[in-house]
């Protein structure tokens, strides 16, 4: 890791929360859909019609909202009313507007690797959501560069890494989700450091251990200060 220039971190669910407000959003649409079928089928509808539209509306609150509606309309056969419509719309409004409250440790960590490397986000979501949370947490001024992808796949972060004007191996992820923020980069010669939170959106989950010479396990983001200073 000699050679490392640039460190980057996810956003959602690794500098701030994120994850348990979509989790309070779908029990307040499993609970508006009740009478058409039980939460476990809501949740299995929605999740479903979520990932059938990432290629359309990609990541983010807004493909969420409309995903919502979509499943609203497939498990009450379009009988669902205007007014739970609005509700959907509103759950959506309310997402946007969560507050940012940063993890342990973020604040702290990116004081220490400041000055050492270039410093990045590297996340995905809806652009103008990711600029508000990132304004709103005061972490800019840590940061070179800012990326929102569309999508993390190998060719995402060899995109990434061009622009950086790096190779892969100058190049250290770190992220709460193993499929997105570590497998991609450890398939292209980068190096990634994961670091579990609470709860994981089942689309980012994977049914096998990762063991990688450049894979690394934080039990908590400041883990990483000694490893990279």
């Amino acid at each position: 890791m000699k050679k490392l220039k640039v460190i980057a971190f996810d956003a959602d669910d690794t500098l701030w929360g994120n994850e348990m407000y979509f989790d309070e959003t779908e029990k307040k649409f499993c609970g508006l859909m009740e009478d058409y079928l039980s939460h476990q089928g809501i949740s299995s509808e929605l999740f479903q019609i979520e990932i059938a539209n990432l290629k359309l509306y990609g990541y983010g609150i807004k493909g969420y909202i409309l995903s919502m509606i979509e499943a609203a309309m497939k498990i009450s056969n379009n009988t669902i009313s205007i007014e739970a419509i609005e509700k959907i719309v509103q759950y959506g409004k309310d997402l946007l507007e969560k507050p940012v409250d940063l993890l342990d440790g973020v604040t702290e960590t990116l004081e220490a690797l400041s000055g050492k490397y270039k410093l990045v986000v590297a996340t995905k979501g809806d652009l103008l959501d990711q600029r508000r949370k990132l304004h709103n947490s005061g972490l800019g001024p840590y940061f070179h560069h800012i990326e929102v992808m569309s999508d993390k796949q190998e060719i995402d972060y060899l995109d990434l890494i061009k622009r950086l004007e790096i190779q892969p191996d100058e190049f250290y992820m770190i992220g709460n989700s193993l499929k997105s923020d570590v497998l991609p980069v450890l398939s292209i010669g980068g190096f990634a450091a994961h670091i579990p939170f609470h709860t994981t959106w089942a689309h980012e989950k994977i049914d096998h251990k990762v063991e990688h010479p450049n894979f690394t396990t934080l039990q908590q983001l400041t883990d990483i200060i000694p490893l990279l200073t």
